[in-house]
């Protein structure tokens, strides 16, 4: 199965009576720092802070009755997690949540207070996926991965078609890249709705693995990455990079101090805060490594669920 335009319309469906229709905001500080008027699609204000919500919550409302009873499983220490338990508890499902044993208390509070059955397992992806896959055996969970998953990837994809159902004039598409859930979703569903619009991914220069991989034309795993975007760890999917190497123009990487400094100034200028991660993308226009002066240009906040007390400017 391959996501269509037409699942994304039906994800748009299926959430609207639980996920918020976030605000497309603008600022003028910005539009001449960068030269360009940009779009900001902010999911910093989505459920759980981040974007992740609408991927979660089309899989969860997705599955038929039966195979829903039995509830959710995945594996995951941040918005994914969150994200899932939050959808399940909506439906009054159980979601079963493998996290690492080192995971901060902030996310593993966030979880239970979503109503998340939490299983702690040691730091490695092997105990991850082996605890994860014990907890299927037993409960007969449906896996729901954070990325690599169709209804997750139409449900990212929703965030895109709403921008573009507010500003339909774009010219650019700009998104974060991990796992590319977001960045297929958001490509699918802007190639749909406009021909000729390009979409652009954003990576941190210390996690640059899907620009390798790009180059490379198959996947090259993220290894030991040390980037304050800690959003955008993960590697590839076998899902998503087939979907980015046909859809997306190009991947453009961000230094940490691009990163830091477009961060912060969306928070001194806009008053939107948001996280490194999505400061990814606003950091392409900041560094203008590539031309995209004169355009109009939309960006995905991914979110803003940000520590307060390790600001990366203090």
């Amino acid at each position: 199965m391959t996501v269509t335009p037409t699942d994304i319309q039906q994800a748009a469906e299926r959430i609207k009576p639980y996920a918020h229709r976030t605000p497309v905001m603008t600022n003028e500080s910005l539009n001449r720092r960068v030269g360009a008027q940009v779009f900001l699609k902010c999911e910093n204000f989505q459920k759980v802070g981040a974007f992740k919500f609408r991927g979660a919550c089309n899989a969860v409302f997705a599955s038929s009755g039966e195979d829903a009873a039995r509830g959710v499983v995945t594996h995951s220490s941040g918005n994914h997690a969150q994200a899932l338990a939050l959808a399940a508890r909506l439906r009054g499902i159980p979601a079963y949540i493998v996290m690492p044993n080192n995971a901060p208390q902030v996310k593993k509070n966030a979880v239970e207070g979503y109503g998340g059955r939490i299983t702690f397992c040691e730091p490695t992806l092997q105990a991850r996926e082996s605890t994860m896959e014990s907890i299927r055996l037993d409960t007969g969970a449906g896996v729901v991965h954070p990325y690599d998953n169709e209804r997750v990837i139409a449900g990212q994809g929703t965030a895109a078609m709403e921008l573009l159902e507010d500003v339909p004039d774009l010219d650019v598409i700009i998104a974060p890249v991990g796992g590319g859930g977001l960045l297929s979703g958001t490509s699918i569903a802007a190639k749909g709705i406009k021909n000729g619009i390009r979409v652009i991914a954003a990576e941190p220069e210390l996690a640059d693995d899907a620009f390798r991989s790009m180059q490379a034309g198959r996947i090259i795993s993220s290894q030991n990455p040390k980037t304050i975007a800690d959003g955008l760890l993960t590697s590839l999917g076998e899902l998503t990079f087939p979907i980015i190497q046909k859809n997306v123009e190009q991947i453009v990487t961000v230094s940490e101090a691009g990163i830091i400094a477009a961060m912060k100034f969306v928070w001194e200028r806009a008053k939107i805060i948001i996280e490194p991660s999505a400061a990814v993308a606003v950091g392409i226009l900041w560094e203008k490594k590539i031309d995209l002066s004169g355009l109009k240009i939309g960006v995905i906040i991914s979110g803003g669920n940000v520590d307060l007390e390790k600001l990366p400017w203090q």
